[in-house]
């Protein structure tokens, strides 16, 4: 990162960064797919994490069906999926994410919510489990974009709504089109490795650097703030 460049803002994914949340969708979709014939395992769900619902159905439809979806079925799958995870215990904010999102306030940047989740009630959670660290205004989720990850439209509309340059981001994902999307938007990308994959998937896809957890990253977050301000 260029030195004459500064962070203004840092956007974070939710589901496998702000939220141990990943496990139960991977039993959800798992299981709806066993319902639905989609043939789709844990280990695909996390290797698709951050699409649509729409975009991940349609690519197990295509392939085990041989045609696309439609709206229609999307609705019906998707509720399906839906059922089962609410009916599973509420994950709980993923260790050091209090603390990390604490410290990138206090140190004035910006902080942006990119999300494929499309949950109405996504703000009053945050704010719960979060208080006073995000608004509605820094936040872009499923319902915001046409296309999703790993198209860079959801961290380029990140990039707009802070109204900062890609060089003045910085983005913490989980997920290996998660960071895709990030990368091809141009910005800086960490990976925090909270899932079942090895840690070359995520820097096959562009990661500049990968933590064993969020945990990690929070520990370590001014020794990494310091390093890329003066890189």
């Amino acid at each position: 990162m260029p030195k004459k460049h500064f962070i203004k803002a840092v956007c974070f994914d939710m589901d496998g960064v702000l939220y141990d949340s990943m496990p139960m969708h991977a039993s959800s979709w798992a299981k709806t797919s066993d319902q639905f014939g989609l043939g789709m395992t844990e280990e695909d769900v996390y290797l698709h994490e951050g699409r649509t619902g729409f975009s991940t159905i349609d690519i197990f439809t295509r392939k085990q069906w041989g045609r696309p979806t439609n709206q229609e079925e999307v609705d019906r799958i998707y509720a399906v999926k839906c059922q089962l995870f609410n009916a599973l215990p509420e994950a709980k904010p993923m260790a050091g994410a209090l603390s990390l999102l604490r410290q990138v306030q206090r140190d004035g940047f910006q902080i942006v919510l990119v999300t494929g989740s499309a949950q109405y009630s996504l703000l009053e959670r945050l704010n719960r489990d979060f208080p006073g660290i995000f608004h509605a205004d820094l936040m872009v989720t499923g319902s915001d974009v046409t296309y999703g990850k790993p198209n860079p439209e959801p961290y380029l509309m990140a990039l707009q709504k802070a109204c900062v340059k890609p060089e003045e981001a910085l983005v913490v994902e989980n997920a290996p089109l998660g960071v895709r999307s990030a990368v091809d938007a141009g910005i800086y990308t960490i990976a925090c490795n909270t899932g079942p994959l090895p840690d070359k998937v995520l820097t096959d896809e562009g990661a500049s650097l990968v933590y064993p957890s969020l945990q990690a990253l929070s520990d370590q977050w001014a020794a990494l703030r310091d390093r890329l301000a003066n890189s």
